[in-house]
């Protein structure tokens, strides 16, 4: 069938008639009327150091950072970096492929592939017009060969750079336009030692998951809070040390900060704040100058200026975007310039995970080309962080999740940007799902399993019936979001050897360990994607 609607801007609101007015910023966002920003956590007193104070500091203020303030340089672990889609966008099927419970390439019926937009000619099982299969594996995990998101990252990437790239995919329920599915991992990968050296966790929103979607209750930590980074200034603005090296020279510098430091934790030492915690408060505030101190010894005369870095931006057009499409102006450079400035700290080791909120996923009720622009997009996005981990030859995970999903009636949208595909018509939460890529930059990630057919069930954790909607017993993570983050938990560990700790990762009052619903080890086995690519730690990680 065949249908035409009108045209219109895609970045333009979305004003759907089976959806109340949007009121809050969630709302807002996922349906297009503001973009999501990008936000970070950042260290205290930074207005009053040095810019190229490069002097080691003195043994008691090191032992100070390293030791009570646990202030150190990069934990050591894989980046980390997750994409919030707000408002319900598509992965599963017309992106990622999905099958019944032999794995990607057990196929669903046509019917089950035209619910997720992809009409019976162009069904994963055959082939394009020029003989080429529809179910496409280069980048290790099962992509549509028309996927926009593969178009995408194909488009960001190196030729060659896909080599090292796999991934998994995990069909999950989630409910629709809502920013109350506990979709969000990041407390629980920085409690699992992800840290950079100036902040730890960096998000695309003021709330308390940085990102559209709440996070696990279970994983809150009021000291993982993000604050805000919305652009590359706001990446330099992080390590604004000031004039005082103006004045000084940088060994004098060092000493003024250092002595600033004892004034402060002599004075502290001196008079109580008579509360309960006067011990850690004193010890944050302490810890405020120290962090001040180690951050210009650290940082003090490097670039860190996302528009400076010439793998991200060139002017010879060598960079993952080029100048224009970086500065432009458009919808696509807001939206890359948020992801270089996430991409930029995290993978430097400035912070040790990171979420980018895009906006505008609630796609439904118009052409299928809106969907296919912003995928792209998405795409483009996802494939700069696999490129720029590339030229940084440093391992990265990346995971891709939505707040529910969507689903055709076989309508055709045969516009350039449509393509051929199914109209997304309604909201649906039964075709969800969330995925994750894995780069490494010495080989391909190793799925585990000892035959194709075992690795199979790793690479798809869940499945599909043949209707294509979520198998809801398939896996614990089917059915409840705070399960699948919790998986995605697991699965970062794993990549470095360290599931065992996984059981014992968060911890009650009375030192018994938290209930993450998984299982026990063998299911917890067959809920893990990928041999270990490192072992504890990276060396060298910065």
């Amino acid at each position: 069938m065949t249908k035409k609607r009108n045209a219109r801007h895609w970045d333009a609101p979305q004003l759907h008639a089976d959806h109340p007015r949007p009121v809050t910023r969630r709302q807002f966002v996922a349906q297009g009327f503001m973009t999501g920003a990008a936000y970070t956590v950042g260290g205290g007193a930074l207005g009053m150091l040095p810019a190229s104070a490069m002097a080691a500091l003195s043994g008691d203020v090191e032992l100070m950072k390293t030791v009570t303030c646990q202030i150190t340089d990069g934990a050591g672990k894989i980046p980390f970096i997750c994409f919030d889609l707000a408002g319900g966008g598509n992965i599963a099927g017309s992106n990622v492929l999905v099958g019944g419970q032999g794995g990607q390439s057990d196929f669903l019926s046509t019917a089950g592939y035209d619910k997720m937009g992809l009409p019976g000619d162009m069904v994963p099982g055959l082939n394009d017009t020029n003989g080429i299969p529809f179910a496409n594996f280069d980048l290790g995990l099962g992509f549509h060969l028309d996927s926009a998101y593969r178009r995408g990252i194909l488009a960001s990437i190196t030729p060659g750079t896909e080599l090292f790239v796999n991934g998994a995919i995990i069909p999950a329920r989630s409910d629709n336009d809502t920013g109350n599915n506990p979709h969000n991992p990041m407390y629980g990968i920085a409690r699992a030692g992800a840290k950079g050296n100036i902040l730890t966790l960096t998000g695309s929103s003021n709330s308390d998951s940085g990102g559209n979607s709440m996070l696990p209750a279970m994983l809150y930590d009021a000291l993982l809070r993000p604050t805000k980074v919305d652009r590359p200034s706001d990446v330099v603005n992080l390590v604004d040390t000031g004039d005082l090296v103006g004045i000084l020279s940088k060994n004098d510098a060092t000493a003024v900060m250092e002595s600033i430091y004892r004034l402060s934790d002599q004075k502290m030492n001196a008079v109580s704040t008579q509360l309960p915690t006067d011990a850690e408060i004193k010890r944050a505030v302490k810890c405020g100058y120290v962090k001040a101190a180690h951050i210009a010894e650290e940082f003090g005369g490097k670039p860190i200026d996302p528009f400076d870095d010439l793998d991200i931006v060139a002017p010879d057009g060598s960079g993952i975007f080029t100048t224009a499409e970086f500065d432009d102006g458009s919808r696509d450079a807001r939206e890359f310039q948020k992801t270089a400035s996430i991409m930029k700290l995290v993978m430097n080791g400035f912070a040790g995970a990171g979420c980018i909120e895009l906006g505008g996923y609630d796609y439904h009720g118009g052409r299928r080309a809106e969907g296919e622009v912003k995928d792209f997009r998405a795409g483009r996005c996802i494939g700069a962080v696999l490129e720029y981990a590339a030229r940084l030859s440093k391992p990265v995970m990346i995971y891709v999740f939505s707040d529910g999903s969507v689903s055709s009636n076989g309508v055709i949208d045969n516009s350039t940007d449509g393509r051929g595909k199914g109209e997304w018509v309604s909201d649906n939460s039964s075709t969800a799902a969330g995925f994750f890529l894995v780069y490494n930059p010495t080989r391909r990630p190793v799925l585990l399993g000892g035959t194709p057919d075992q690795m199979a069930l790793h690479q798809q954790i869940g499945a599909m019936d043949a209707g294509g909607s979520v198998m809801r017993a398939a896996t614990p993570a089917a059915n409840n979001v705070n399960l699948l983050a919790n998986t995605i938990i697991l699965n970062y560990m794993a990549l470095h050897g360290e599931q065992n700790r996984f059981a014992n990762l968060v911890l009650d009052m009375n030192g018994r360990p938290w209930n993450h619903g998984l299982g026990g080890p063998s299911q917890l086995d067959a809920l893990t994607a990928f041999e270990p690519i490192v072992n504890g730690t990276i060396a060298n990680p910065t």
